[in-house]
């Protein structure tokens, strides 16, 4: 059954172009005089709707208004809204059959999120009658997921989009495909996408995929392209199963929350994902206990501010409950925007999913700093299969640089917080975000952040050089002034502070043992690989005899150490329970011991944040880069 397009999925924020539009108003008038003379009733019924059809449709060249970009909430629908009739927009078409049989090829760019997404549209489309193909060549309809943190990344899209014009023109004139942009990109660049040069056929936004179907239904009937590119208040897509994208992976990101709040003055994200809000406890634990059934080993709760999830929802026990009852910031942090009482927070559903199944590990990204309680430590430290690798993004080591990125703390917050992180798990990997050149940067503040980078001694960093976007603060009240080729020298010289304590942390780890999860061959290196609990990737030297299959756990022996990798020798397969009740981690309750409960950290004084530095270290370069936190 096609799904019918609810308030929150499809409002005012879809859009055609004018001539579309009058040709269906002109067939839905003529519909509706003739409905009305045979049926009066109807008649005012739909004269009740004429105003809210005037509201729907709004000027494709110059955009929607602000009133167009956030759906009203399903609890803000008038007194007799019924939940079970979900009102449709009136130009769009009621069946979406289009796609029965058609074939769709997608390219994923840019954050984890993305991934994510994608899987999620990967259901909506296959329900609709789509099939996925791995050929280009063979696509009726090719997907383009696409990412608008940094300058860089769009214009890998205006590149990919013009090597598409030529397949439709030129390679493929007799059948030519559609050409979809999706996620930010599609929010932001709205306008000039379907605009310049007819590049683009349909623009999806991050909160609107299950439009799609009807998206494309519409685009068919027309030479024009279509849009929606709507923000919700509510859409968490928690009742849509994803399609993995590799259903081979043992690894699986599984989005939690959507949207963030935060405002940071360098930061598209707030515009073009909406604001925060969170899946229900319960369909998560729901999924993962089904990912865990599929063979799933580890499973990474996502979100663009992953560790201000707060599960509002009618099933959730508001209030004081195990593991997830604190609220308070971390010490030293403040947020620009009133934060919300009541509802079960990050630290429960971390604890919830943890103890699924105590064979599958549990990561989670991208946290911001201000919501690390001591509560979320102590699940973190007393679960045995909660990865002990916290991200923190710094993005810069000046309090007069935080200041004006508007990210709520200081220097000395930062590094508080971090020396407060080592104390309660003392072998923790941080990781973490750095931006080089931000608007006003002085060599001086540029020298502050590159003294915390070795300071803390991170485990990995994802370092950037900074690119002004539109719509946020930054571009409204700041210069960027930093010219580029400073820039760029800073931002190798925060590289450079990075490596040098990443290597040195390392070689540390040499001759010490550990425990990786097996992922398969390297795709450069046709070599064996797994990733341990602190996110190093690991090569492996595995012994003759010995079979390993992606999902198995190995214990190793680190023989060689870079900033980015490890190399180890593989010893014996083993269990995650088995590894950790042998070698239990520092600090570390061991799984059903009667103290191993989140709630002990209730106990737990916040005071006396002494430092100590970890006894494992370096993270490998991950394959996606955090969007926010």
């Amino acid at each position: 059954m096609a799904h019918r397009l609810t308030r929150t999925s499809v409002s005012a924020g879809l859009g055609c172009t004018r001539s579309i539009r009058r040709a269906l108003a002109t067939t839905s008038a003529a519909a509706a005089e003739a409905a009305s003379t045979a049926n009066p009733a109807s008649a005012s019924s739909d004269s009740k709707n004429k105003s809210r059809r005037r509201h729907l449709v709004f000027n494709n060249r110059t955009g929607p208004s602000l009133q167009h970009f956030l759906a009203q909430p399903l609890g803000t629908q008038p007194t007799g809204a019924s939940s079970a009739e979900p009102e449709m927009v009136p130009y769009m078409p009621t069946v979406s059959d289009w796609g029965e049989g058609r074939k769709y090829y997608v390219e994923v760019y840019g954050c984890q999120m993305n991934v994510s997404d994608t899987e999620i549209l990967m259901s909506v489309l296959n329900k609709a009658g789509y099939q996925r193909t791995m050929a280009l060549d063979d696509a009726d309809v090719i997907f383009l997921m696409t990412c608008a943190i940094r300058e860089k990344a769009e214009d890998r899209i205006w590149s990919r989009l013009a090597f598409l014009k030529t397949l439709k023109t030129k390679a493929r004139p007799d059948r030519p495909p559609m050409v979809g942009v999706l996620g930010c990109m599609a929010e932001r660049l709205k306008e000039r996408l379907l605009e310049s040069d007819r590049l683009v056929d349909v623009v999806c936004g991050p909160d609107a995929y299950r439009s799609l179907p009807r998206l494309l239904s519409l685009r068919a009937m027309s030479a024009d392209g279509v849009a929606n590119v709507m923000l919700s208040a509510d859409e968490t897509y928690a009742d849509i199963t994803p399609v993995r994208l590799d259903a081979n992976r043992v690894s699986v990101h599984l989005s939690v929350m959507r949207g963030c709040n935060n405002m940071c003055s360098f930061c598209i994200v707030p515009f073009t994902r909406g604001t925060e809000r969170s899946r229900d406890i319960d369909s998560i634990v729901d999924e993962v206990r089904r990912l865990s059934r599929q063979g799933v080993r580890e499973v990474t709760l996502l979100g663009q501010n992953v560790n201000s999830y707060r599960d509002t929802s009618a099933s959730a026990a508001f209030g004081d409950s195990a593991g997830g009852g604190g609220s308070d910031l971390s010490r030293g942090f403040s947020t620009i925007y009133r934060r919300k009482d009541g509802g079960r927070r990050f630290a429960e559903l971390l604890h919830r999913v943890a103890q699924v199944d105590a064979e599958m590990r549990v990561r989670f990204t991208s946290p911001h700093p201000k919501d690390f309680p001591d509560e979320l430590l102590q699940v973190i430290r007393d679960s045995p299969n909660v990865c002990r690798t916290i991200h923190l993004p710094l993005q810069s080591g000046s309090t007069a640089c935080l200041q004006r990125m508007r990210r709520g703390y200081s220097r000395d917050a930062f590094l508080e917080l971090a020396r407060h992180i080592r104390s309660v798990i003392p072998d923790v990997a941080l990781t973490t975000d750095v931006i080089a050149g931000f608007c006003g940067e002085t060599e001086a503040e540029h020298r502050d952040t590159v003294d915390v980078m070795r300071t803390v001694g991170f485990d990995n960093a994802f370092m950037f050089a900074y690119s002004m976007r539109e719509r946020t603060h930054a571009h409204r009240r700041l210069q960027d002034d930093v010219p580029a080729d400073v820039k760029g020298r800073r931002l190798a010289e925060i590289i450079d502070a990075f490596h040098e304590t990443a290597r040195a942390r390392n070689q540390r780890l040499v001759g010490s043992h550990g425990l990786v999860l097996y992922e398969g061959l390297s795709k450069k290196r046709a070599r064996p690989f797994g990733s341990d609990d602190y996110g190093h990737k690991v090569f492996l030297d595995v012994p003759p005899g010995m079979l390993l299959a992606p999902g198995d756990y190995v214990r190793v022996r680190i023989d060689g150490a870079s900033s980015a990798s490890l190399t180890a020798a593989a010893i014996e397969k083993t269990t995650l329970a088995r590894h950790y009740r042998e070698h239990p981690q520092p600090g570390c309750l061991p799984a059903g011991s009667p103290d191993y409960r989140p709630d002990n950290a209730r106990a737990q004084s916040h005071a006396g944040h002494a430092s100590s530095q970890p006894a494992a270290a370096a993270a490998a370069a991950a394959e996606r880069t955090p969007c926010t936190g």
